[in-house]
């Protein structure tokens, strides 16, 4: 089984989605079931209703899991397998107080060495500390793992001292609480963050105190990096799966990006059921990966390209396979459903005719296609049907020509003095002249 693991902390980051989507992808791969796991173990920090919206994401971007689980939901399974490890002598009670540990913590920055639990400090104060924390004793020999993406890596028994399973309060920490829920529902290989290197260790340190024997594989992909160069960090408004999407990305974009990050893949412009063809986690890079919004946005325009009318028209809330249809002629100079929404808002407002272009105004002009286009309207004039027929017919009626025609034309229609040829997007424009052709108020 393959799982995914988010925090119910915060807003989905695009890292996570990276995550999840490679896990998804390979239980596909190899016929396993892909499971969700809710780590919301730190009560403190969960934040109420961020479960819904993790699930909704990922049901938004076709990441259907089989199994849905609350971590907390195991709290007794997690205090049961941290008595049976003091039980038998691979944990202990640890009564340090916050305030001990951190002087012990300074005499070793003071001391320029490296802060290590010692063992000996357990009961030092057992007598003033009635809430003990639970700790499992510390590596004797090194730990290694192979990691799909870094190679072999190992950790000396130095490097892993004891550390606490349990806390004061009985809730299970991350590292305890994510070892033993990958034992209980038989995880094979885990993709995340490579923030997680220094927990794959000690998870694999519980696993093997609790007689788990099973080899997972792991996979700890690269931090993504802002535009900058920097860690992207949260504040990072690319940085949100939401932010995205409120812009106007598509997710299945999102997807194809995300993937293609550091890889090399052998279309560039793909659909997440392409990926189970010839996705492989080895060929993902092992050095960070930069930000790109100028190729996320390349890759939106060609998946809305790929979308039939009926289909766009409906991402941009019409039934009207028309609307669909002028949309996608906006990619020419549009990327996101926002900029062509943008565009089409344009096209639907009322019109400023009092605009002025290198000092010139087209306002006259304006009011005098303004009313030949209404009395037109309103008799239902065959010469509406298609453009040459339009334009002739105002031509003819306003005895206006060249620029002092196409201007004030196009600001009736478009409500800018630029833009895409008025020959293409009449055909689509025509079916709702009575909505378009109105001048705002204030002129």
């Amino acid at each position: 089984m393959l799982r995914f693991a988010p925090s119910p902390t915060g807003d989905m980051h695009i890292g996570n989605l990276r995550a999840a989507i490679f896990n998804y992808i390979i239980a596909k791969q190899t016929n396993q079931k892909f499971l969700i796991r809710i780590e919301d173990t730190d009560t403190t920090r969960n934040i109420e209703g961020k479960d819904k919206e993790i699930l909704s994401l990922l049901n938004l971007f076709g990441l259907l899991w089989d199994n849905l689980v609350y971590q907390s939901d195991n709290f007794a399974r997690h205090r049961q397998l941290a008595e049976y490890l003091i039980s038998q002598g691979k944990a202990f009670y640890c009564y340090c107080s916050k305030a001990f540990l951190e002087s012990k913590r300074e005499e070793a920055k003071a001391q320029k060495r490296a802060f290590r639990y010692d063992d000996s400090w357990a009961e030092l104060e057992k007598s003033s500390n009635p809430k003990p924390v639970v700790r499992i004793k510390g590596a004797r020999n090194a730990i290694s793992f192979v990691d799909s993406i870094k190679g072999r890596l190992d950790f000396e028994p130095q490097e892993l001292d004891s550390f606490v399973i349990l806390k004061e309060d009985g809730v299970p920490t991350y590292n305890f609480a994510c070892a033993v829920d990958d034992m209980l529902y038989d995880i094979s290989f885990i993709v995340r963050g490579e923030d997680h290197v220094s927990n794959t260790p000690r998870q694999i340190l519980i696993q093997r105190a609790l007689g788990y024997e099973k080899e997972l594989g792991y996979a700890h992909l690269p931090i993504i990096l802002g535009e900058n160069g920097s860690k992207m960090s949260k504040r990072d408004s690319a940085s949100s799966v939401a932010w995205l999407l409120g812009e106007g990305f598509l997710p299945q974009a999102i997807i194809n990006y995300l993937v293609s990050m550091g890889n090399h893949t052998p279309t560039e412009v793909f659909k997440l059921q392409d990926t189970y063809a010839w996705f492989d986690i080895k060929n993902i890079a092992k050095s960070p990966v930069k930000w790109d919004i100028k190729r996320l946005r390349f890759l939106n325009r060609e998946h809305l390209k790929l979308l039939n009318e009926q289909e766009f028209a409906l991402l941009l809330d019409s039934k009207d396979s028309s609307i669909g249809a002028l949309g996608k002629l906006f990619l020419q100079e549009a990327s996101t459903l926002n900029e062509i929404r943008a565009k089409l808002d344009s096209i639907f407002s009322p019109k400023c005719i009092t605009q002025v272009e290198d000092n010139q105004s087209f306002e006259e002009q304006c009011r005098i296609l303004y009313t030949h286009l209404c009395e037109m309207i309103e008799s239902n004039s065959e010469d509406l049907q298609d453009y040459e027929s339009l334009k002739n017919a105002l031509m003819q009626r306003s005895k206006l020509k060249g620029k002092q025609f196409f201007k004030p034309l196009r600001i009736l229609l478009t409500n800018h003095t630029h833009g895409l040829e008025l020959n293409q997007m009449y055909p689509y424009l025509r079916f709702f002249l009575r909505d378009i052709v109105r001048l705002d108020a204030s002129n």
